[in-house]
């Protein structure tokens, strides 16, 4: 009785690291479904999706997609043949990145909050929230650019649909359209292509004048119209761009 009670124990323990690990995981940007996943990547060391989607419980129909967007954010790696076989980055191997990431984020945030205190200017950024407002200010931002619009984000295909359209319309009219995003990122017509590693919030710059900064999930941004401040963002996003144009 004791095992029983023991390895009952043990089992309960696994399911709240689990759900603990799936919570930490989506508050870095992961979907439920890709937290999940790349849990299940962990356990096995590596599987096709229809292994990973028996032991993470996502629809079969989802897994692959599911799997294939972990690839993109580098939590994963896919090895070609049929079936695709996925392998986890190694738990340590993401850690350092996330803790890259945040570091990198909150060094911008506060050179953001020394240009505030410098100006001393107040109510200068204004918080957005809901990931569909979020994306209609970036679509905005795009659709009343003049002259530069500038989007760094780490994903990608979460605003291609936002993007992808209203790109080739602000080319047509003169705008110059740069991405910065990560290496793996599928390009956007018609923009010029920056990649770097290391991405984790999407920051926008339009027209050197207006700014947007949004969480991994794009569910919360800060905006702000004021053109100082927007500058010191653009140039913060220059230097990012420094030698890592693509031919």
């Amino acid at each position: 009785m004791e095992d029983v009670l023991e390895g009952l124990g043990k089992k309960l323990d696994l399911q709240q690291n689990t759900q603990e690990a799936s919570a930490v995981l989506q508050s870095l940007g992961l979907s439920a479904y890709e937290a999940r996943a790349y849990i299940a990547l962990v356990a096995h060391g590596y599987g096709n999706a229809e292994t990973i989607s028996q032991t993470s419980r996502i629809p079969r129909t989802s897994a692959y997609k599911v799997l294939s967007s972990l690839c993109d954010k580098g939590y994963a790696i896919s090895t070609r043949g049929r079936p695709m076989i996925f392998k986890p980055e190694a738990p340590e191997k993401v850690k350092n990145d996330v803790l890259h990431r945040v570091s990198s984020l909150f060094d911008h945030l506060q050179a953001l909050h020394e240009v505030l205190m410098d100006k001393g200017e107040p109510q200068l950024i204004y918080t957005i929230q809901g990931k569909q407002r979020v994306l209609s200010k970036i679509a905005e931002l795009l659709d009343t650019a003049t002259r530069t619009f500038i989007i760094s984000t780490p994903t990608l295909a979460e605003v291609r649909e936002t993007l992808n359209k209203r790109i080739e319309a602000a080319v047509k009219r003169g705008v110059r359209a740069t991405v910065i995003t990560e290496p793996n990122q599928r390009v956007l017509p018609g923009a010029d292509i920056v990649r770097k590693q290391g991405l984790i919030a999407t920051d926008i710059i339009a027209d050197g004048e207006r700014a947007l900064i949004a969480s991994p999930d794009l569910n919360a941004c800060g905006y702000t119209d004021n053109a100082s401040l927007a500058k010191h963002l653009e140039n913060f996003l220059l230097i990012l761009m420094e030698g890592q144009w693509e031919p």
